[in-house]
């Protein structure tokens, strides 16, 4: 079975980029000890500042399921919503060979 791979682009308003970065540096913290995290990459675009890239790799479905049900993406959602620039787009990818 092959890891589960997420990418997610979060748009912060120009006037709130440091405040969600916050956000997501915490929330990053915290998904990395979660059971079945491969690896939870935060990244911020130089092309568009402001713009932040989130590459998650999981171990299983379940995994995934188990952290987007979580208190804390929750809680991040809760706190960045008003300051974003648009939609969170998440994007599970599938290989192609």
């Amino acid at each position: 079975m092959s890891d589960i791979r997420v990418v997610a682009t979060i748009p912060a308003r120009a006037d709130a980029a440091d405040q969600v970065r916050a956000a997501l540096q915490d929330l990053a913290a915290v998904t990395r000890t979660e059971e079945g995290c491969v690896a939870y990459e935060l990244f911020e675009s130089g092309a568009a500042p402001g713009t932040f890239v989130i590459i998650e790799t999981w171990r299983a479905q379940d995994d995934l399921e188990a952290h987007l049900a979580s208190v804390h993406v929750a809680a991040a959602f809760a706190a960045a919503g008003p300051l974003l620039d648009g939609e969170v787009a998440i994007h599970p990818l599938t290989a192609v060979d």
